[in-house]
């Protein structure tokens, strides 16, 4: 019983609120098989946790939280998981979170430094991907699975 009651907390505490650090308003295109999404959407972080909150004409559309399991509505489970499931089970587990973040993908393979980010192209039997970041704006497109994933500024 111990063991169980345990295991239940640790299961909670995933999708637990956090006191993010940083959180920014942004315009945030998702195209993959499984979610479509282009609008305003709020994203927040500290060093361990990642939320993006997803809104549609002022409502939530969806949550997506992020630390070592990923939870979004439909519950919470391991980062390959939801790579499988909602992207493509040819990513590394830690591709979102890099992404969300404007980090580099894949321990920075085939990085190209720019002025204001860098550039990466990823191209194996499984991807196909062409990933930039710069100071205004995210770009992930991965042909090969039809999967783009766009964060731009919000221009006030």
């Amino acid at each position: 019983m111990k063991y169980f009651l345990i295991l239940l907390l640790v299961l909670f505490s995933a999708c637990s609120i956090k006191d993010y650090q940083h959180t920014s308003a942004k315009i945030v295109t998702i195209k993959s098989p499984k979610l479509k999404f282009s609008d305003i959407g709020y994203l927040r972080h500290t060093e361990d946790a990642i939320e993006l909150e997803l809104f549609v004409a002022g409502h939530v559309y969806k949550r997506i939280h992020i630390n070592h399991l990923i939870c979004v509505d439909e519950g919470c489970m391991s980062k390959n998981s939801f790579n499988a499931e909602y992207l493509s089970s040819a990513y590394p587990s830690s591709l979102l979170q890099n992404i969300l973040l404007g980090r580099a993908i894949y321990n920075g393979k085939n990085s190209l430094k720019k002025d204001n980010g860098f550039i990466q192209r990823i191209k194996t039997s499984d991807v196909d991907i062409k990933y930039r970041v710069n100071s205004q704006e995210i770009y992930f497109k991965d042909k090969k699975n039809h999967i783009l994933i766009k964060i731009k500024e919000l221009n006030r």
